[in-house]
């Protein structure tokens, strides 16, 4: 007689990822732009860093891997020499290793896309301190350069300015991260690599210090035998998975 197995007993290895369960589905993956302005229509992108974030066995939060590349001005690109001596930027510099607009967009989706199948996700929400300003450049870009395979939710975000405020009362990146003890370097700033490093070990400081609260409420929700996704209120469009 035929053993019919249990479809109850899910083997190790076949279980989704936990990061999958920990933000609905979302990878938070950390992006910082430094740029030519404020204006994502018209300003230059000249450099973008995504980090990952990777979780460990006890369901604390850390960073993971950094992706970075310095950006070539877009063809009619708005510079203000306002921000170049913000960010200390030379766009022209004969060393400067940059990489046209399209490539750098292609080869950081392709890295996110590839972490977000990893984790069993089904979709990257950027994680930003003013994570709108980094978001809306992104966006930007890859509409200009029509990028089809954006891994990022399109307008959801995760902004580390408005966690900072809750947790340390302080919405400055350098206040907030030497509130936090993590500490800050005023002469690496501005890179785009350093300052996303940077976002990602407060964002998951706070998500750390946060998770009791978060264990408590799955706790509840199971206890209570909630089924959160059949709740009202979920998004107005399709999310399908990222490939």
């Amino acid at each position: 007689m035929e053993t019919v197995p249990d479809r109850r007993m899910i083997h190790a290895e076949d279980a989704p990822h936990p990061m999958a369960g920990r933000f609905r589905g979302f990878l938070p993956v950390v992006v910082d732009v430094e740029t030519g302005g404020f204006n994502p229509a018209t300003d230059a992108l000249l450099e973008i860093a995504a980090v990952l974030i990777e979780m460990q066995g006890d369901g604390t939060l850390m960073r993971g891997e950094t992706y970075r590349y310095h950006v070539q001005p877009f063809a009619g690109a708005r510079i203000d020499p306002a921000s170049l001596q913000v960010t200390g930027i030379d766009p022209h510099h004969p060393l400067r290793p940059a990489i046209p607009e399209k490539d750098a967009l292609q080869r950081i989706f392709r890295d996110v896309r590839r972490a977000v199948s990893d984790n069993d996700c089904k979709r990257a929400v950027l994680v930003g301190h003013n994570s709108f300003f980094d978001l809306s450049f992104l966006n930007a870009a890859a509409a200009r350069e029509h990028l089809k395979r954006n891994p990022f939710h399109p307008f959801s975000s995760f902004d580390t300015a408005t966690l900072a405020g809750v947790a340390f009362g302080q919405t400055v990146l350098a206040r907030a991260l030497t509130a936090a003890g993590i500490g800050w370097d005023k002469a690496s700033a501005h890179s785009a690599a350093y300052d996303a490093e940077r976002t990602a070990d407060l964002f998951c400081l706070i998500c750390n210090q946060f998770q009791p609260i978060y264990r408590e409420t799955m706790e509840r929700v199971a206890r209570l035998d909630i089924n959160l996704g059949e709740i009202e209120g979920g998004p107005p469009f399709a999310e399908p998975a990222v490939d």
